[in-house]
């Protein structure tokens, strides 16, 4: 029993030796990295690749069913307004004409010939009614079949170029199936796709450019055409800008290139600081502050509102100015109010903390 003592002394000295221990550790400074807050720049250069389309581009198709007869231009060919593209056999259309400008002759000549009666009340108001809607009946007949001569003609809309020609001659073609890859003459346009969080900002963007590798120190000014309202299945927003000619040349449909578009920022409170900067908790987001005349941090709460590209978030905050040092490092081992010590700048001849 005797020999239990000393045992049992010499744990409770060792017990209260790592409590006098972890007492002092407890009061240690936490060691901190901080960094300079600045404002985020007034004016900042957002980036997207994008592709080069033509002004207009159609498919062009009759709007009657044939048999392709002849096909009057080559892929690549510069046409104009008008000019005749395609043709349908158009036998069976000019028999059908036939047939109804006969049937209209007949029946236009007989209702013409009730309504005069009419006119000197030699005969009933119902036939001359008959004869009224009989003749409209075989006027719209006749048109129809006037229209659908002329539909197995295919023009070209605009000026512009033949890009594929779909058919070859003597295939049957339907009523509606594209025959003919059509693009417009003009300044062709640039199409990118803006994520949501910059199509919510369009409203500040202030001017638009875009270059193309193939054209090396050329710049080409862009003019805003329009952006869909609705996103697409990649939560993307088709943004089509028009191309300016500065001269020596324009870009072809289907090249890449990239645009860039001015945006303005915010307001006057806003900042870019080190996403490691930031403390999530409860469902808000916080920096800390350190003051330089007793060594403390204190929290301020901010508004991310989006990542930048260089490891910085584009924060809000009122509690924030420019100048203020803001701890990047360590913020999830400190308190509001706490006493901390800073991270020993780096020097020269201490690269990577070495020494």
């Amino acid at each position: 029993m005797r020999r239990f003592y000393p045992i049992l002394a010499g744990m409770c000295l060792l017990l209260c030796l790592s409590c006098g221990r972890n007492a002092k550790d407890s009061g240690k400074e936490q060691t901190v990295k901080t960094d300079t807050v600045v404002p985020v720049r007034a004016r900042e250069s957002l980036q997207y690749p994008g592709k080069v389309k033509a002004a207009r581009d159609a498919n062009l198709s009759f709007r009657v069913s044939g048999t392709l007869s002849k096909l009057y231009v080559k892929e690549g060919a510069h046409v104009r307004e008008g000019q005749l593209l395609a043709e349908l056999d158009s036998t069976d259309y000019r028999v059908q004409l036939d047939a109804a400008e006969a049937e209209y002759r007949q029946v236009k000549a007989e209702a013409e010939r009730v309504m005069a009666l009419y006119k000197e009340n030699g005969t009933t108001p119902n036939a001359n009614d008959k004869a009224v809607y009989g003749l409209k009946q075989i006027t719209a007949k006749y048109k129809h079949a006037q229209d659908e001569l002329a539909y197995t003609r295919l023009y070209a809309p605009y000026d512009g170029y033949v890009q594929k020609r779909l058919f070859v001659e003597h295939e049957t073609v339907g009523a509606g199936m594209p025959v003919i890859s059509f693009i417009g003459e003009g300044a062709p346009e640039v199409e990118i796709n803006l994520p949501a969080a910059e199509y919510i900002r369009r409203a500040r963007f202030t001017g638009y450019y875009c270059t193309l590798e193939l054209y090396p120190g050329k710049v080409f000014p862009l003019k805003p055409v329009s952006i869909t309202p609705k996103a697409n299945v990649n939560q993307l927003y088709t943004m089509r800008l028009q191309m300016t000619d500065v001269g020596g040349g324009m870009p072809s449909p289907g090249m890449n290139t990239t645009v860039n578009i001015s945006c303005d920022e915010e307001g006057e409170h806003t900042f870019a600081v080190p996403t490691g900067a930031i403390l999530e908790k409860e469902g808000k987001s916080y920096v800390f502050v350190y003051r330089s005349e007793d060594s403390t941090v204190h929290s301020r709460e901010v508004f991310p509102s989006r990542l930048l590209s260089n490891g910085h978030t584009v924060v809000a905050s009122d509690g924030l100015k420019p100048g203020d040092r803001i701890v990047t490092a360590g913020v999830h081992f400190i308190d509001d109010g706490e006493r901390v010590k800073l991270l020993p700048a780096v020097t020269e001849t201490n690269v990577g903390g070495l020494m």
